[in-house]
């Protein structure tokens, strides 16, 4: 199984391809998108959009997991990461991929075994689990492993029709 793993935002978005085989995890590529604050708004999410585009199409992964949106007291920060994760639905969508969303604290307990763990420790595991030889080039890369690893270890729930 391949995962594509998505930390949103518009000023930096984490991306990360995850391969699964017989429980093995290893890391095909990370890295993260930057985008100019003073850039239009259409054109960073442009960015994103045609950068989940690529990797779909070089790596044709089985699935898409992003990391939901923490809702905290910036209203203005909630509705960009919003939107980047409008653009990376839509490029899966168009894409034909199936898209996942987990919570911070559901990463970070699959992937630390505590879903309060710091962003360090994340960074930790994420490269014992992939077994980097460095860690993660930035944050947002990390939690985009961090996400991805999350899937490949422990897909969504289904939930039953009722």
């Amino acid at each position: 199984m391949r995962v594509l793993g998505i930390d949103p935002g518009t000023a930096a978005c984490g991306y990360a391809i995850v391969h699964e085989s017989d429980g093995r995890l290893r890391a095909l590529v990370h890295g993260w998108w930057r985008t100019p604050s003073r850039e239009r708004p259409e054109l960073r999410l442009k960015t994103i959009f045609e950068g989940v585009q690529e990797l779909v199409g070089q790596y044709v992964p089985d699935a898409v997991a992003l990391e939901e949106s923490f809702v905290g007291v910036d209203a203005r920060t909630a509705l960009s990461v919003g939107q980047a994760r409008g653009a990376v639905l839509v490029a899966s969508a168009l894409a034909g991929v199936e898209c996942a969303e987990y919570a911070p604290a559901r990463v970070k307990q699959v992937v630390c075994g505590y879903g309060r763990a710091e962003k360090a420790q994340v960074s930790r595991m994420v490269q014992t689990i992939l077994s980097l030889t460095t860690p993660p080039s930035s944050t947002h890369a990390s939690d985009a492993l961090a996400v991805a690893i999350c899937h490949a270890l422990a897909p969504p729930l289904l939930k039953a029709a009722g």
